[in-house]
């Protein structure tokens, strides 16, 4: 049988195999339905009007909305719109920025408080903010999926702070961005129009201007308004002071000084906007002093913009004297700050660095001893020094100018450890350290000029060749990434159940696509949450009000909701995301509100797996049991609601109050099977595969396991891999787990082998 025959019948006989053991489903777990056909204010403009009177009835909608940094940070204007008169104003979410004050000045020129982001999606680009005025004029929403390509459309805003600007133009294509379908309109766009209402020649608003093309100015897109209706529909609401906190420094940790946007997330250190310092300096100070010399510290950096700099500062004091080392236009530089202002400061040198990679992250260390100190970019000396002018106690981080910066993995201490370099054996067998190529001479360039043809051949080949071998590093870097978090991952789950961290274990499998990711950072901020949640009740309040509390506290306080148009993004998988965007799906959901709760010292909190969707029971001891639904608001369900809510999804009767709750082991492996569902879905079998290397690795049994081969070898069939599907039908048949027919499957598998 020839091997173009081969798949088609592997895959049958996966099929018939899928019959022998309780192999998982690739389950992929449906949203539920929205409707988007309310509009906040019913249509009563005529069917069409000029564009003098479109804008006349429109601008008393407007508003410009600003956002600034704290002490100094540079302002950002954008346009919003009214759509309901009782306060509601609609713009793009990156206009309101987050941990930023916001300012919202009304087309009467009130300026007005906001009292809450009252809906936000961070995918579609939208928010809601809720300020303190009633009796406004708001605009009417339209069906943004009538709107055909070529229809005429206007722009209302405040490009470039040019207030109540207005510009037509037409609807040119929709484009798909991040799953997510934008509006192509043929206008032009400039900073200030984002956030400014798309309306028709009704005076319906259909889009929310969000970005302009990079390519040309005569180009933007806009947000659909069916996906602002949505938010209208089921608000998440947030108040001011906590969307302010969000991001905040911890104060435990972190000093600023001379102002800058300071902000942390994803386990980094953000910062952006002019520090009030001479030259746009600002900097913060680790609270915890640096030892004695000798000791060591180091910062990972990336500039966003390498005309700036940002860095390391050390040996400080409390009176805004330091040295300082950063990356500055591509150099190294080491400065020592004795003073406020550049009559004070001390360049002790600047120069280049071959190990310097420009736009990239670069790791930064210092090591300080009695007699000086030596300043290293990744790996390498740039400055010895024996200044000893200042020897104070203080270290952090700095930036300078309008750069923006992110900073990681910030330590200090006695002696720290850096990863040890390769055995010269695994080198070589890497093919060697990579050498510098040899510098052409004059007369080499002109031999190969009379060669044209063949140097032309023998260098694209070359090309070609090295191409390929960064591939071939590129999958075999990240094939060792997921074998060693997915041993972590196992031995996580082989701990008690009670020993078990479902958080960490949860992060570990964000960790499994995001090497950079360090699951540290996001572990604090759930025991932040729970630190929080512990001070909005008493310790001897009854366990059902305590309950209540976290509840109200992470979805009417913090926001935290159900993806509600891009539920099949798999950040809405990770728990790090869901963290950072306050959306996920029901399971990653449960995961938060469970491990805030076990953190907040609440007990009886477990997950039930229904059919199609996830939920968490609290079961007190003494008192009746609840059933919660995370995705839509924490609101409480009935077993009657449950069994009808999994029932409709499974397709057979479901009675919820039978089911026992699940573990931490099977909450993990459903949400890795999401995983590998969605991107099956999305990107195609191959792109899918290492999920089920995941999850044949955290099976736990052979029972469990010889499920999830069954489905990897259907997943290596399709991807032209029968050697492969071979291999998991064969280790099947040596381990024998109960619940197989071994003798059905061996005769499968012989067949399978004689083709």
């Amino acid at each position: 049988m020839n091997r173009a025959r081969q798949t088609p019948l592997i895959l049958i006989f996966l099929v018939t195999a899928g019959l022998l053991v309780a192999a998982p489903p690739v389950q992929i777990w449906p949203r539920s339905a929205t409707s988007t056909a309310a509009a906040v204010v019913p249509t009563s403009l005529p069917p069409a009007a000029s564009t003098e009177q479109l804008a006349a009835r429109a601008r008393p909608s407007l508003a410009v909305i600003t956002n600034h940094g704290r002490n100094g940070a540079k302002e950002g204007i954008g346009t919003g719109f009214v759509i309901s008169a009782d306060g509601l104003i609609a713009t793009s979410l990156h206009v309101v920025g987050e941990a930023r004050p916001i300012g919202v000045r009304l087309a009467d020129g009130r300026t007005v408080d906001v009292i809450a982001i009252h809906a936000f999606d961070r995918h579609a680009d939208l928010a809601i903010l809720r300020v303190g005025a009633t009796n406004l004029t708001s605009l009417s929403l339209g069906d943004s999926d009538s709107l055909v390509n070529g229809a005429d459309i206007i722009v209302l805003g405040n490009p470039l702070g040019l207030e109540n600007s207005v510009v037509t133009g037409v609807l040119s294509g929709r484009r798909t961005f991040d799953e997510t379908e934008m509006l192509q309109i043929a206008v032009p766009i400039e900073p200030g129009n984002s956030g400014g209402p798309l309306i028709d020649r009704s005076g319906r608003v259909l889009g929310i201007v969000n970005a302009k093309a990079v390519l040309t100015r005569n180009l933007g897109f806009a947000t659909p308004v069916n996906l602002l209706k949505t938010l209208v529909e089921k608000p998440n609401p947030v108040p001011m002071a906590t969307w302010i906190r969000a991001g905040a420094l911890d104060p435990s940790t972190w000093e600023p000084h001379y102002g800058a946007l300071w902000r942390e997330k994803a386990g980094r250190l953000l910062v952006d906007g002019v520090g009030s310092g001479f030259g746009g300096r600002a900097y913060l100070l680790h609270t915890a002093r640096a030892p004695l010399p000798p000791f060591e510290l180091t910062v990972t950096v990336r500039l966003e913009d390498e005309s700036g700099a940002a860095g390391l500062v050390f040996l400080g004091d409390d009176e805004d004297r330091h040295y300082g080392f950063y990356p500055t236009d591509g150099q190294l530089r080491l400065t020592a700050f004795e003073g406020p202002d550049i009559f004070s400061w001390r360049i002790l040198g600047t120069v280049p660095s071959a190990q310097y990679r420009r736009n990239d992250w670069n790791t930064l260390q210092v090591r300080v001893g009695t007699n000086g100190f030596t300043c290293l970019v990744n790996g390498q000396a740039v400055f010895n020094s024996t200044d000893t002018a200042l020897h104070g106690t203080r270290v952090g981080i700095a930036k300078f100018r309008e750069t923006a910066a992110q900073f990681r993995s910030f330590a200090v201490g006695r002696s720290l450890l850096s990863a040890p370099d390769l055995p010269s054996g695994l080198v070589k067998a890497l093919g060697g350290q990579l050498e510098p190529e040899a510098q052409l001479s004059e007369a080499d360039l002109g031999a190969l000029r009379t060669h044209l043809g063949a140097a032309r051949s023998f260098l694209a080949d070359r090309a070609r060749r090295l191409e390929q071998e960064a591939e071939r590093l590129r999958e075999l870097a990240a094939r060792l990434h997921r074998e060693v978090v997915g041993q972590e991952l196992s031995a996580e789950l082989l701990r008690a159940e009670a020993e078990i961290d479902l958080g960490r274990a949860a992060l570990l499998v964000a960790r499994y696509d995001l090497p950079d990711l360090d699951p540290l950072p996001y572990l604090r901020q759930l025991d932040t949450l729970a630190r929080e949640v512990r001070g909005r009740s008493a310790s001897d309040a009854p366990a059902v009000d305590r309950v209540d509390a976290l509840r109200n506290f992470l979805f009417a306080e913090s926001g935290f909701h159900g993806s509600r148009h891009d539920y099949y993004n798999r950040s809405n998988s990770r728990l790090n995301d869901v963290l950072d965007d306050r959306e996920g799906l029901p399971i990653t959901l449960s995961v938060l509100f469970m491990e805030v709760a076990q953190r907040a010292g609440l007990t009886d909190v477990y997950g039930v797996a229904l059919p199609g969707h996830f939920l968490v029971k609290h079961a007190p001891s003494g008192a009746q049991e609840r059933l919660i639904d995370v995705f839509n608001g924490g609101r409480f369900l009935t077993h009657s609601e449950a069994d009808e809510l999994g029932s409709g999804y499974a397709g057979v009767p479901v009675r919820s109050e039978f089911l026992r709750p699940a573990t931490k082991r099977e909450i993990i492996v459903r949400m890795v099977t999401n995983l590998q569902g969605f991107t099956e879905r999305s990107d195609g079998a191959a792109a899918s595969l290492h999920y089920s290397d995941l999850l044949v690795t955290i099976a736990g049994d052979p029972r469990a396991e010889a499920g999830q081969r069954i489905d990897r070898a259907r997943l290596r069939a399709v991807c032209g891999d029968p050697n492969g599907a071979r291999a998991d039908l064969r280790w099947i048949l040596e381990a024998a787990p109960p619940g197989v027919d071994v003798k059905k499957l061996a005769e499968i598998y012989r067949r399978l082998v004689e083709e």
